[in-house]
């Protein structure tokens, strides 16, 4: 302990705050986090990263004050962080970024799919060269060309900027292996989840109207949400994407492949339950997936019994209908996260395409959840687990406590590397 914490600690009437030495040798009990996130607003995982780490700080730093560095909160996102975090300070415009960079004493890049905020990383180090730290990323050979027996440029830039920083959580195991055997030599380099997993955004009215008006019972019904291989952005005005042929090609040749198995799945569940199934999207390219692949290649007799989600929603009311249904299932990643945090059972459907981001099921307990569709023996098995899914709550229910307390245990730890982070 230093001499001006010891002064301070004498001088304290009660139980001392911690006592923080930051990087620029000022002394403060809060000590101030720059959380560097939110990548998009037209998929709800993506948004869920977000409230996701502003909540495991919140539980676990508490003493640190958090500001967010976004890349983009509109279509009402800033209003529902808002909601939830009313005090956050959202960092936007080049002033108020390099007001932050100023005050903040340590930058912490959010969980995604990536590196997503490399440059900015890199600008932070070079403009500040206070400490930064990587929480819940995928790190993978697909996006970073990392077959390659020794890494190009871009790779091994990296490479370096992850090496630099005080810890890098991966969000599930292969990604680890990955950069360790690339050559990443992070002080800390450990398995952390994807931060959507605490995420505990609600808007229950409007789940409950929903629900309500579709003519679904809480409990009596079960989520299922197909996908594309690659999510065609094109067909999204506002991303102002051109149209990848080779990838819309790739889509077209193994949309009946991938979305069969959700088909008779569904169709198992009708057969076999009193559950009605709801179409409902991760992202706002999938309502047309669902009405094409799913809802209108059903029986006529099956689909009084499926619903059709036909608009986009955002992650508080997904969250809050998931909350009501039975489980989950399909080719998506983030909406499972987020049941698996919120005490729903939920089942991955995954492919290469997907990266190695999958994979964290098995990093969390639930192996016999997770579903490789480039296998078909693997696209057989899932009506049979659907249905043992929602046959058997009780059970169901056990297997997602385990999978959280694994969750919740490494939330707490690595939460505890960053405050370790944070003192000097």
């Amino acid at each position: 302990m230093n001499r001006r914490c010891f002064l301070n600690n004498l001088l304290a009437t009660s139980i001392a705050a911690p006592c923080w030495n930051h990087v620029r040798g000022s002394h403060t009990s809060k000590p101030k986090v720059l959380l560097r996130s939110s990548w998009q607003t037209v998929n709800i995982g993506d948004i869920a990263h977000t409230p996701g780490v502003l909540t495991i700080l919140e539980k676990y730093l508490p003493e640190a004050e958090v500001q967010l560095w976004p890349m983009r909160v509109d279509n009402g996102v800033e209003e529902m962080l808002r909601k939830r975090f009313p005090s956050l300070a959202i960092v936007q415009g080049n002033d108020a970024v390099a007001r932050a960079m100023e005050e903040c004493d340590f930058l912490l890049h959010g969980s995604g799919p990536s590196l997503v905020a490399q440059r900015d990383i890199e600008k932070w180090s070079s403009l500040t060269g206070k400490p930064y730290g990587v929480y819940g990323i995928t790190f993978s050979a697909q996006e970073s060309s990392a077959t390659r027996p020794t890494p190009n440029d871009a790779l091994q830039k990296t490479l370096d900027v992850l090496s630099a920083a005080k810890f890098v959580f991966f969000r599930d195991s292969v990604s680890l292996e990955l950069a360790k055997r690339m050559g990443c030599v992070c002080p800390t380099m450990e398995f952390g989840p994807d931060g959507a997993f605490a995420v505990d955004l609600e808007d229950a009215a409007s789940a409950k109207e929903f629900i309500r008006a579709n003519k679904l019972v809480e409990g009596e019904f079960v989520c299922c949400i197909p996908r594309l291989r690659f999510t065609p952005y094109w067909t999204i005005p506002e991303k102002k994407v051109a149209k990848d042929e080779s990838k819309h090609a790739r889509n077209e040749a193994m949309k009946d492949q991938d979305c069969k198995p959700l088909r008779e799945a569904i169709l198992t569940v009708l057969g076999n339950s009193k559950l009605k199934v709801l179409l409902c999207p991760e992202d706002r390219t999938q309502m047309a997936v669902a009405k094409e692949m799913i809802y209108d290649a059903l029986p006529d007799a099956a689909k009084s019994r499926v619903v059709w989600r036909q608009q986009y929603w955002l992650t508080d009311e997904a969250i809050s209908t998931y909350r009501m249904s039975a489980g989950l299932f399909g080719h998506e990643m983030h909406s499972p996260i987020m049941c698996i945090g919120n005490g729903v059972p939920a089942i991955v459907c995954r492919w290469a395409e997907q990266t190695s981001k999958g994979l964290m099921w098995r990093d969390i307990g639930l192996d016999d959840w997770l579903f490789d569709f480039d296998r078909e023996s693997e696209r057989r098995k899932l009506a049979l687990a659907v249905l043992s899914m929602i046959s058997d709550p009780a059970a169901a229910k056990n297997r997602v406590l385990r999978a959280q307390k694994i969750v919740t245990d490494s939330q707490k730890a690595t939460m505890q590397i960053l405050k370790k982070s944070l003192m000097v």
